[in-house]
């Protein structure tokens, strides 16, 4: 997939941080980009900032089976193709598992797992035709555990497992599958908003500049796994 001109990529959770700077990142190698937003606002909010043709935008909910195959039917109906997923929508909820509700600790699993089942498996039929790429993107919290991230940690956990064994799955069919684990990111994650005290963390940017590599790799060498991290973090 050394030339990306032309190909197809379908990014959930894109309209903003990390799955906002994949989709940039893509068209900036001409690529055509579809991308998923849990609202009207939030879809339009990102159209305004993409303004570029070959690229459009679906509400949809990740953890609604239903919905992510009506996603697909659209991409396919647009482009007559898939070439790459990228299953990056992500939610978080941090608390002891004394306060951590149920809902909380079910939308957690729900979009950050499960949803990506779905995406996965839906996306597989088109993805064997075009011997494409998926990508997921977890989290160093998908090895390192720490106190009030139970239902997080879960989710993360679970994906890095979930993607290993898909990559051992689909393999023999010409599709390479990646989990990229970013550690400390400068997004709007959970709530918190960018500054130039996050100037230290990685940037989103960085992390469509990795999608990128990935997808230019030699037909012959997967990455299967990637640890990113800040090359120099603030002293504790």
């Amino acid at each position: 997939m050394n030339d990306l001109k032309g190909k197809v990529a379908l990014i959930t959770g894109g309209t903003k941080g990390i799955g906002y700077s994949i989709v940039e990142s893509l068209l900036e190698q001409g690529m055509r980009v579809a991308y998923t937003g849990t609202s009207d606002g939030s879809i339009d909010q990102a159209q305004k900032g993409l303004g570029k043709e070959d690229v459009f935008g679906m509400v949809a909910d990740v953890r609604d089976r239903a919905s992510q195959q009506a996603v697909i039917d659209q991409v396919i109906a647009r482009w007559g193709t898939l070439d790459v997923l990228v299953a990056n929508a992500g939610v978080g909820h941090f608390a002891s598992i004394e306060d951590l509700t149920p809902s909380q600790w079910s939308e957690v699993i729900d979009i950050n797992l499960t949803g990506v089942f779905h995406s996965v498996q839906l996306a597989l039929p088109h993805l064997k035709k075009s011997k494409g790429y998926i990508l997921t993107i977890a989290s160093l919290a998908g090895t390192n555990f720490f106190a009030g991230g139970s239902a997080y940690n879960a989710s993360k956990f679970g994906l890095v497992g979930f993607t290993q064994a898909v990559m051992l799955d689909v393999r023999k069919h010409g599709i390479k599958t990646s989990t990229i684990m970013p550690g400390s990111v400068a997004t709007y994650f959970n709530g918190h908003t960018p500054s130039e005290a996050d100037d230290w963390k990685i940037q989103p940017e960085d992390l469509g500049q990795i999608v990128v590599d990935l997808l230019k790799m030699p037909a012959r060498t997967l990455p299967s796994k990637i640890e990113v991290r800040p090359t120099t973090p603030p002293s504790r």
